[in-house]
């Protein structure tokens, strides 16, 4: 009888295989497997994982951050997100970066959880509700859709794993928002 074997759907048509070492063959390589990705460098972001920065930059809930910014008179620095997407896991490392924790003191920053306040989200929409997406608001609350990454979809998603994207986007929405 001839074996049928579909590696795309890992199945196995056929008589048994005779293994002479007890079976352990899968085994093994699912280990060998397993062990190469625990000591492997490049890591897949985890949903979950995120670090957004706390302690260095002042994250505002959205109601709060819109009245300090008209208090302050300072623009806004909006980032949807959701707690499972490893985009968004990504993008949140950048904001260790020194420079952007400096640059961050210039603007309210505000994190929204599009899950959790989907409202808030529909409302900063306009080309999708993809995540995460970031966008600059005037001191009185409005979006400038004119502040956004050069491409023709996604245009408020910034290099998840890059902070020299979202830098330059902040040093453009200082230049035409910011106090002058």
């Amino acid at each position: 009888m001839k074996r049928l074997v579909r590696a795309d759907a890992m199945v196995v048509l056929g008589p048994p295989l005779r293994r002479p070492h007890g079976g352990l063959g899968v085994l093994s390589i699912l280990a060998g497997a397993l062990l190469l990705m625990s000591t492997s460098g490049a890591r897949p972001a985890r949903a979950g994982s995120q670090d957004w920065n706390d302690q260095n930059i002042r994250w505002r809930p959205y109601a709060e951050g819109l009245a300090e910014a008209s208090k302050q008179h300072k623009p806004v620095c909006l980032i949807f997100y959701t707690t499972w997407c490893p985009h968004c896991t990504n993008y949140s490392r950048v904001f260790q970066d020194p420079a952007l924790v400096e640059k961050s003191k210039a603007f309210v920053m505000i994190r929204v959880d599009k899950d959790q306040q989907p409202d808030v989200s529909q409302r900063y929409r306009p080309d999708g509700e993809y995540i995460p997406r970031t966008y600059f608001l005037a001191p009185d609350g409005q979006l400038d859709e004119s502040l956004t990454e050069s491409r023709p979809q996604y245009k408020y998603f910034y290099d998840e794993r890059n902070a020299a994207a979202i830098l330059a986007g902040m040093d453009r929405a200082l230049a035409k928002l910011g106090p002058h």
